[in-house]
């Protein structure tokens, strides 16, 4: 191009390249980009002439050049498609007309921060320095697929997408990307769908204060994400589903007091999210279904102080998930169906009142529960599970108070699975059943079993004592003790000579024939308790 072409303004930044000297083309520092349609010649920079600037302007010997613009409308397509441009591109509160074309091409930095763009075609790109998209207006989508970016990639305060463009798609693609630095994207607004699919981050990741709305669909997905530091996004609000499946943190998640809305689905889906140490979801409010499945946290998961809503369906579903602590500590009532199928924690620590009407609870593993409460206050909840009786949420709850050496409220667990396992059997079971409850508490209540003893001893020895029964042979029985009669009566296993050697008659003989069976029963349901004792030593 020749340099007789270029006009005033243009001529401006020619001249100021080979030093890296900065143009300012502002009227004041207030002057908006928005309003950069109307901005006239003066002020204009074509494309086109950038391209030839940065591709074939010459440089000053001992001086870095660099393009720096502020306040310019950049006219016609600005594209460095497939370049090598080895100075840093620096267009601060810009309007452009058309979408920069960066795709494939080798940059070094790239700051585009307060600038209006209709959208900004960076798929494959390189970046040697960082490329900041801060504070920047973009009416269409910022395609960064398979870029690499050296730096911070920044999109602090951006606004991407527009409010009215009803269904509009995704406004930012970051898929198969690399940031070897942070993703900083505080405050972002986006209208439309943020895709981080198969994206690698060396360091954090902040959406912190970030609102993405994509009503009934996924507001902000990131499957098979690798992050080396933390992902943050402390008071996002989202109107669509946060996907995190299948991705890799190594530092903690972070949605701490952020606002899921998504009615129509899932508000929050992290299926095989593998964190390196805490996912905190503490203050988080959702409304639709928060879904951990496959899920694998070295650490602790949050939701303390969490408002989880979803009627009519699942609120919080965690399947075939690890971590050492789940906390809903403080957390709100649950309004929708919790399901925790086949998870593993060291601990959950929740209160009672947390947990909804229905829960499936399914394969559930955990070695304790907190806070520590009686057993009477956690039993409630596996009655409310609506798989119905699941013998191994009674066994680990039993399980989780012998772990703290209560075996008091253990024996009490296991008392309440078996009168709840009484009511799935047919009539002549429950029968049997209630016997051994009234008796000896299906062996669970060794006291209740010698008061009946003793109460049937006592019986049995004042009636026997007020009547004696007559000898079977003159002369030769023993003499009579109504103590040991009684006893002979009950304990079918000991032989004391008296049973043998005496016959009582009348109702005295139906009292010895009632002493007999009692005594079997009470033996028998005995020796299932001291079984089932053994067993669980």
């Amino acid at each position: 191009m020749e340099i007789t072409e270029l006009t005033v303004a243009e001529r401006r930044v020619w001249d100021a390249f080979p030093c890296g000297e900065a143009v300012d083309f502002r009227s004041s520092p207030d002057d908006d980009p928005a309003d950069g349609a109307g901005w006239g010649p003066e002020r204009t920079v074509r494309g086109e002439v950038l391209r030839a600037i940065v591709l074939g302007c010459p440089r000053a010997d001992d001086e870095i050049a660099m393009v720096v613009i502020e306040g310019a409308r950049i006219s016609g397509q600005w594209s460095l498609r497939h370049g090598t441009i080895d100075c840093p591109l620096l267009l601060s509160g810009c309007y452009f007309d058309s979408a920069p074309d960066l795709y494939a091409a080798h940059l070094v930095q790239v700051n585009l921060a307060r600038s209006v763009l209709p959208g900004l075609v960076a798929a494959g790109a390189q970046f040697d320095g960082s490329l900041d998209l801060s504070a920047c207006r973009v009416s269409g989508m910022v395609a960064l697929s398979a870029a690499r970016v050296s730096k911070v990639l920044s999109l602090n305060q951006a606004h991407l997408g527009t409010e009215d463009a009803e269904g509009q798609g995704t406004v930012l693609t970051l898929n198969h990307s690399v940031v070897d630095d942070d993703i900083v994207a505080t405050g972002v607004l986006a209208h439309g769908e943020v895709r981080l699919d198969s994206a690698t981050v060396r360091g954090l990741i902040n959406f912190d204060d970030a609102v993405l709305q994509a009503p009934g669909r996924i507001a902000l997905r990131a499957e098979s994400l690798s992050a080396g530091g933390d992902v943050t996004a402390a008071r996002l609000v989202a109107s669509g589903t946060v996907r995190l499946g299948a991705a890799r943190v190594e530092g903690s998640v972070s949605v701490e007091d952020a606002q899921l809305l998504n009615v129509q689905g899932d508000a929050l889906d992290a299926a095989h999210l593998t964190v390196g140490t805490v996912l905190n979801a503490g203050g988080l409010t959702a409304e639709g279904r928060v879904r951990l499945t496959g899920a694998k946290v070295s650490g602790w998961v949050s939701f303390i102080e969490a408002r989880l809503r979803n009627p009519g369906g699942v609120a919080l579903g965690i399947s075939n998930s690890e971590a050492a602590l789940l906390t809903l500590r403080d957390a709100a009532p649950i309004l929708g169906d919790v399901k925790l199928h086949y998870s593993s924690f060291k601990v959950i620590e929740a209160h009672p009142r947390v947990w909804p009407a229905v829960v499936r609870l399914e394969g559930l593993n955990y070695e304790a529960l907190a806070p520590r409460l009686p057993a009477a206050h956690r039993l409630a909840l596996l009655a409310r599970d609506a798989d119905g009786f699941v013998p191994h949420a009674y066994e680990q709850l039993a399980a989780s108070y012998r772990q703290v050496g209560d075996d008091a409220a253990a024996r009490t667990v296991q008392l309440a699975k078996q009168r709840r396992h009484r009511a799935t059997l047919p009539a002549y079971a429950r029968l049997w059943g209630w016997a051994q409850d009234i008796t000896v508490g299906y062996g669970f209540r060794p006291i209740r079993a010698a008061a009946w003893l003793f109460s049937l001893l006592f019986l049995g020895t004042l009636a026997y004592a007020l009547h004696h029964p007559t000898p079977l042979k003159a002369g030769e029985a023993p003499d009579f003790n109504p103590v040991i009669y009684t006893l002979d009566l009950l304990l079918p296993i000991i032989d004391f000579g008296q049973e043998k050697a005496y016959s009582a008659h009348g109702w005295y003989q139906w009292l010895g024939y009632a002493l007999i069976i009692t005594g079997w029963l009470l033996a028998t349901t005995i020796a299932a308790g001291i079984t089932r004792t053994v067993s669980r030593s």
